[in-house]
């Protein structure tokens, strides 16, 4: 089984907000990412989606979105951005999800192995957009993911791997300790996968290791609409 990951795809299949409009990264950027997921991603294999999943502002009006994400090779799991206005309430989304689409929402799951726990995430202190308002957000997100973590750790057996969904970026633009990042030292993670961040002026290592947990960026600009293989 390999994994593999992108993020912040933005889908808008029902709706009318292109993507083109930010640039010549996103041209034509959903048959880039379907060919090179075809040509990479086997029927066993695992691709995560670490937010921002579709501009719909519904569930039912995501759910075209969601089919496109459906028809693609693989085992595929979510986690919720700041713009999926339509994933409100775990438990009613689940229930929509197609047979192969896992929504993870401050839990685990464990497939062959490899367990992934997920959780939105916040601004951290330190970065450019973080004022005061923030903290609270921030301290909570950070408490969410606690309980994605304990989840995690009572379907971890010895040898198995542990990836982490989250949506923002777990450090600021000097990679100082956070909430999220002492957290993923404390219980052990491997590997974080991360969005959020565009554009051409982003500047920021898409891999890189601290204290021995590796963090990934996959937002699909940023990877030239490539899927970045994870495990």
């Amino acid at each position: 089984m390999k994994v593999f990951a992108i993020s912040d795809l933005h889908l808008s299949l029902c709706g009318d907000k292109p993507m083109d409009v930010f640039g010549a990264r996103w041209d034509d950027y959903l048959n880039k990412i379907k060919a090179d997921w075809d040509e990479k991603v086997g029927e066993d294999d695992v691709v995560l989606i670490s937010g921002d999943v579709s501009w719909a502002m519904d569930l039912n009006s995501a759910l075209k979105d969601i089919e496109f994400i459906s028809s693609l090779k693989g085992t595929k799991i979510l986690i919720r951005g700041n713009h999926d206005y339509w994933w409100n309430g775990i438990g009613k989304l689940r229930s929509r999800l197609p047979s192969g689409i896992y929504a993870l929402q401050n839990d685990a799951i464990k497939i062959n192995g490899v367990i992934f726990c997920g959780s939105r995430g916040w601004a951290v202190e330190g970065s450019p957009d973080f004022v005061e308002h923030d903290r609270k957000i921030y301290l909570r997100e950070a408490e969410r993911f606690k309980l994605a973590l304990k989840h995690a750790e009572t379907l971890r057996e010895e040898g198995d791997k542990l990836i982490c969904l989250i949506h923002y970026p777990p450090f600021n633009v000097r990679r100082e300790q956070s909430l999220f990042t002492s957290l993923f030292e404390e219980y052990k993670v491997d590997k974080v996968v991360y969005g959020h961040l565009h554009g051409k002026d982003v500047k920021t290592y898409l891999k890189t290791n601290i204290n021995g947990v590796e963090y990934i960026l996959a937002s699909c600009d940023i990877v030239d609409n490539k899927l970045v293989e994870v495990l």
